[in-house]
């Protein structure tokens, strides 16, 4: 009896330090137009707090979020939490038509949910059409209070937010695009914490500079905020250790390039080491796709050495080419796991649902009403499928709603475990093949019980075009248990799975003309998205969902939706 009371004042002991050290973060978010000067010109973006990129929220693991949303922009908008679990607060997560509708111009949403068991950097962005290209910024969270990170303090922390820059209406390019059912215009600059950088026009008095103290350590958190390009990025003369990605600790990884794909975070510690001077931090786009046209700039912000009077221009880090996959593919597969970090779970053995799933572009009719510009013909637009499934998103009820509810019509539990036709998914003389490109729309999600462990298989094929995709699973991390080229063979590929110290992710690109393994326990109900990182390929379909159902217990079931939720 004695031990047993000595055991539940522990345990409630360590329960009212949790709660003590936890407290409620505030911030409100104001979304409207912003005209900002940028490449010689003026152009009227969607911003919040009138900046570009948006406010940096700083919490602490274990912290509740409130963050109210005013919409006075002239678009429908919803925030998605980049990352977060949303554990049983899946009406939080974000994505339009998804958990909510949107909430539409002149209103406002609050958006509340706690943050646990996760640390790192994550971000939140727009989630409506491409409005996340200007409506984004950082998600820092850091160790709970009076805990500590798993490597020595840095001497200051700066988020570092990769993305793009159109000197025309993003909104407009993009309507265009669907109205001739092609491809988007490409962007005309890159930026690092919104700007393009000293080597395009009319760009170096506002270039990003970071003011350091030679032999301090700086932790770096990177953000690729891009709409539709992986990005390389080196700092001149000066070398990496990754300790994080996507809010997980990783073992330490000595490189002096990174890469990042849309949607991925990336640690990296860095000691001022070098002589006294300025040196260039520089990002450039990795397009893993021939012939695909992509915007060849290169964006740049200064490192720059407190003390030094140097009046030279700044040293040039010599980056990747733009199609080395070889430099791309050897950092995102080196990365594994801090198993001695302080949320860290075994990656789980026993499978429950086994899923090969090829993700790919296609073509669907391009409709009654509209007019298309195809080279394959008028009679098609461009798509996009997950085993030949290309994602229709709702338009009068959430799926989330629906699936709380028992609403009927909204979407089916049918999404299929396999491609309907086996083929050789890598081979580019297929590319064109119209029997394999033809695809339909659907809104088909996959449904999952509780708890039950879900690996997946994602193929790349070479249809249309043969490219890397960055694909985001929202309200889970899952564990990269491999990555590789050409066809995954199970019985060739299987032994290589890292079931030890597996990186874990919420956004995996996946091999160009390749595979990734990934797998995932859904312990959170609700559904949640699935879907490539790449703009240009969200709106042709290239997506689907989980509908994980409740758990047995109170505490494992999705609660109602607050009243106040934004309705179609």
């Amino acid at each position: 009896m004695a031990h047993h009371t000595i055991f539940l004042l522990s345990f409630a002991l360590v329960f009212l330090a949790s709660i003590a050290s936890a407290a409620v973060v505030e911030h409100t978010l104001n979304v409207g137009n912003l005209t900002v000067r940028r490449l010689c010109g003026e152009q009227v973006i969607t911003a919040v707090n009138e900046s570009f990129p948006g406010p940096t929220i700083r919490i602490h693991e274990g912290d509740q979020l409130v963050v109210h949303v005013h919409n006075r922009s002239p678009y429908n908008l919803t925030i998605h939490w980049h990352g977060v679990f949303q554990l049983l607060s899946g009406w939080a997560d974000g994505p339009a038509y998804i958990t909510q509708c949107p909430i539409i111009p002149g209103n406002s949403y609050t958006y509340k949910f706690n943050v646990t068991g996760q640390e790192g950097t994550l971000w939140w962005h727009a989630h409506v059409s491409v409005l996340r290209a200007t409506v984004h910024g950082a998600l820092i969270i850091r160790p709970r209070r009076g805990r500590s990170y798993p490597f020595p303090k840095p001497y200051k922390e700066v988020p570092i937010l990769l993305g793009e820059y159109w000197r025309s209406s993003i909104m407009d390019i993009e309507n265009l695009a669907i109205a001739n059912g092609g491809a988007a215009n490409i962007s005309d600059a890159y930026t690092i914490n919104g700007q393009p950088g000293d080597l395009y026009p009319c760009s170096s008095n506002k270039t990003f500079k970071l003011n350091v103290v030679q032999g301090k350590t700086y932790l770096l958190r990177i953000i690729n905020a891009a709409l539709n390009n992986q990005l390389f990025f080196k700092i001149a003369r000066h070398r990496f250790t990754v300790v994080g990605i996507d809010a997980t600790y990783t073992e330490p990884y000595d490189t002096d390039v990174i890469v990042v794909a849309p949607g991925q975070t990336t640690d990296i510690l860095f000691t001022a080491n070098q002589a006294n001077g300025d040196y260039y931090m520089a990002a450039n786009a990795y397009s893993s796709a021939p012939n695909l046209t992509f915007a060849t700039g290169t964006t740049t912000g200064i490192i720059h050495y407190e003390g030094s009077t140097s009046s030279s221009a700044p040293l040039m880090p010599v980056l990747p080419a733009f199609d080395d996959t070889i430099t791309a593919h050897k950092f995102f597969s080196n990365l594994t796991s801090l198993t001695t970090g302080p949320h860290w779970l075994p990656c789980p053995v026993k499978v429950d649902n086994q899923m090969f799933v090829t993700v790919g572009l296609g073509l669907v009719d391009c409709g009654a009403n509209a007019t298309c510009s195809n080279p394959f013909g008028p009679q098609y637009r461009f798509a996009a499928s997950m085993n030949n499934v290309s994602f229709e998103f709702p338009s009068r009820l959430s799926l989330l709603e629906a699936f709380h509810s028992g609403v009927g019509g909204i979407y089916t539990e049918d999404f299929p475990d396999r491609p309907p036709i086996q083929f050789n998914y890598t081979d580019t003389r297929l590319s064109s093949n119209i029997p394999l490109l033809l695809t339909k729309k659907g809104t088909r999600v996959k449904k999952v019980k509780y708890n039950s462990t879900v690996e997946m298989v994602l193929q790349n094929t070479a249809l249309l075009s043969i490219e890397n995709h960055p694909m985001h699973l929202h309200g889970f991390d899952f564990y990269v248990l491999a990555q590789g080229f050409g066809n995954f063979n199970r019985t060739r590929d299987s032994p290589k799975y890292n079931l030890r110290n597996p990186q874990e992710r919420n956004t995996i690109a996946v091999p160009v003309g390749g595979w990734a393994v990934i797998r995932f326990r859904a312990n959170n109900p609700g559904v949640w998205f699935m879907h490539c990182h790449l703009d240009a390929h969200l709106p042709w379909g290239l997506a689907t969902a989980f509908a994980v159902e409740n758990g047995p217990t109170p505490s494992t079931t999705l609660p109602p939706p607050p009243t106040d939720l934004p309705r179609c």
